[in-house]
Parts: structure tokens; C-alpha cells; sequence
């Protein structure tokens, strides 16, 4: 039977957040279903750690079925490939389709690869995870140069966690190195990527690839066989062709109730969502979970909903690959290994929070 009153689309952290709530207090009534693509809700802010090798891929991830089992929510592990807004249909790889009655996205986003010629560059994008470390762990049996293309705090970490890993590493940024971050932390993120020497070239946005050449536009900007791509979240393709009012960048437009602004009866939570104020950001997913998990039971319960408010500051922790952590808050900036043990800290409680046993 293929029908639910609720399909959570996605095991974002929005969605862990929903389920650890309802698993501990109250879950709305109904018959309620989780889709995910994999059996392991994977938890980004570790992955630095996983890659310098402080923490196991068991460290870094939550098993679903147990958090499912505690909060009486069915899980189907299948890719999505197509949603229907109207009809609230949800297509899966194996052929199957769902039908509900609410569905609750928070599927995430995509690398988009570079337009290339040729096949003696391998490109590997960093998501989806598990993916990626299957392709990781193969690349480093026999370690090559490597390029990181991406400026933001996901390529700075990579960086700095795999300088040791490969005999070198270059990392080209489109703007300024953490644009939108505060001037102490770009200079701090500058003097870590040097310490680890680690090749950095700014306001080189790289544009295509051929053979085993990387272009800015008509400049040869390096050569070699890897490249690893860390750029922004670009929306799945299928929330566009959803039928849903998605923004010129293809994510779904929500209300501060977290519900889409044209199909009440959708909300979306995490990177696949936008709304201003709310950054394409793992800490902006987690906040939004109370106040999802209560909408959603409303919204089963016919009661009112509540909105969600964007924090206007959050902090930054940046791993540095050896136990430290790269900090910034407002104005202020620092770093050091007391940060990182501060991070690790945060994220393992995170884990913690979510891993349920049985």
C-alpha cells in the first residue's frame, strides 16, 4: 500500500531533527514514511574529520532505522527521481510511486559538474557522501596531485584535511577565499591553507576542462587527473519540474511556516529551500527542525502553524585537519585546537542526539 497521510522526502538534518522529536515526545497521527536514498543519514560537518582521518565513516552517520522504528515512521530506501506537486505524487527509481496526503522535502542539493572534453581528468563531487568516500578511498591507494574547486568553508576544510593525503594541492576559489565571511577569518583560513602549503589561487573561476587541463576562462590554470569539486548547492533538477514555484536558482520558495508559497500543503526545510535570510547552511537546517516537526503535526491536526525566523548570525567553525578549528563570530575571528575540540564537541553531539539503538 502506497499511500501515506505524510512522505518525508530526504534525510537532511531538518528531517533527522523531525524524527528524534516525534521518536521522544509526540507523532502526529497518521500513516507517516521516510525516503531515503541510503540507509545512513550522513552528517557534512564530520566529513573533514573523516577524510584527515580522526573519525570512521561509523562516527560521521546515523542509521535510520532504528531513529524510524522509534518515531512508527516506514522507511524506503530508493532514490526519488520525480515529484508531482499537484497530485502529491512521488515517483521512485524502482518504479514505484507514493501518493500523500503532505510532503515534507529536505532532500539537499547538487554539485554540478563542469562542462568537459576528454576522460583523463576524473572529476568527483562531493556529495552524495557515500558515494564520494567509495571513490575516495580507490583515489588514495595511489595518491596524485589534486585541484579543489570551491571558495566557501566546505573547500577550505577539504583542503586543509587532505593536504597531507596527496603530494599536492591546489584550491581555486571564483571570488575572494570565503566570501561573505569576516576579513579575520579569510586571513586566517589564508594562513592555514600556506602553513599546509596548499597551492591558492582567488578570483579564478574555473570554467571548463579539457583533457587534463583546467580553464579560467582561456587561461590554463593547472594539470593533472583529480579534480575534487566543492562549490555551492545547486538545486535537483526535478524540484523545478515539480510544479512547484521554485527561485531563478531552482529551489523550492517557501513561507516563513516553512510550506511552499504555491502548494500549501508541501513544506521544504534545509539547502532545497528558499527563503530570505535562511543560508544554504547545515546550521540553518538544524534550527528549522522544531519548528517543522510542530508544523507538520498541525498540519495533520488542521491546527495553526507557527513560523520559522532566521538567526541574522551564526557561527563558523572551520576544521583545520589537525584537531584545531578556524573561528568566526560577527566581527571576531580565532582559531586554535581549542575550537576544534569545541567543534568536535558540537558535531558528535549531534550524532549522539540522533542515533538511536534497536
Amino acid at each position: 500500500m502506497n499511500d501515506y497521510d505524510l512522505i518525508l522526502v530526504g534525510a537532511g538534518h531538518a528531517h533527522l531533527g523531525v524524527l528524534r522529536r516525534w521518536a521522544m515526545l509526540e507523532r502526529p497521527p497518521g500513516r507517516i514514511a521516510l525516503v531515503s536514498a541510503d540507509h545512513h543519514a550522513w552528517y557534512s560537518g564530520m566529513l573533514p574529520g573523516l577524510l584527515a582521518g580522526r573519525f570512521s565513516a561509523e562516527d560521521c552517520s546515523v542509521e535510520l532505522q532504528p531513529m524510524c522504528r522509534a518515531a512508527k515512521v516506514d522507511l524506503i530506501i530508493d532514490e526519488v527521481i520525480s515529484i508531482s506537486a499537484e497530485q502529491r505524487q512521488v515517483q521512485l527509481r524502482d518504479g514505484r510511486q507514493l501518493n500523500a496526503k503532505w510532503l515534507s522535502l529536505n532532500v539537499g542539493g547538487q554539485v554540478s559538474p563542469l562542462p568537459q572534453q576528454g576522460d583523463a581528468m576524473h572529476c568527483l563531487a562531493v556529495k552524495p557522501f557515500a558515494q564520494f568516500l567509495t571513490h575516495w578511498q580507490t583515489w588514495q591507494q595511489a595518491p596524485k596531485p589534486l585541484a579543489i574547486i570551491g571558495g566557501g568553508a566546505a573547500g577550505v576544510e577539504l583542503a586543509l584535511a587532505l593536504a597531507e593525503k596527496v603530494p599536492q594541492l591546489s584550491l581555486f576559489c571564483a571570488g575572494k577565499l570565503l566570501a561573505g565571511h569576516n576579513p579575520g577569518l579569510h586571513l586566517r583560513a589564508i594562513g592555514a591553507l600556506r602553513q599546509r602549503r596548499v597551492r591558492l589561487r582567488e578570483y579564478s573561476p574555473v570554467s571548463r576542462i579539457e583533457g587534463d587541463q583546467l580553464f579560467s576562462e582561456d587561461d590554463l590554470v593547472w594539470r593533472g587527473e583529480r579534480v575534487l569539486l566543492a562549490t555551492g548547492a545547486q538545486a535537483l533538477p526535478w524540484l523545478g519540474q515539480s510544479g512547484l514555484r521554485c527561485d531563478a536558482r531552482g529551489f523550492v520558495q517557501i513561507m516563513p511556516t516553512l510550506q511552499s508559497d504555491s502548494h500549501r500543503q508541501i513544506f521544504a526545510a534545509g539547502d532545497c529551500a528558499s527563503l530570505p535570510g535562511a543560508l544554504k547552511s547545515g546550521v540553518y537546517s538544524v534550527r528549522q527542525a522544531p519548528v517543522l516537526a510542530n508544523n507538520l503535526m498541525a498540519a495533520l491536526k488542521d491546527q495553526p502553524l507557527k513560523n520559522y525566523r532566521p538567526q541574522k548570525h551564526s557561527l563558523a567553525l572551520l576544521a583545520t585537519g589537525d584537531g584545531g578549528a578556524l573561528l568566526a563570530w560577527r566581527g571576531l575571528s580565532a582559531s586554535g585546537q581549542i575550537y576544534g575540540r569545541w567543534k568536535d564537541y558540537l558535531d558528535q553531539s549531534f550524532i549522539r542526539r540522533h542515533r538511536f539503538v534497536g
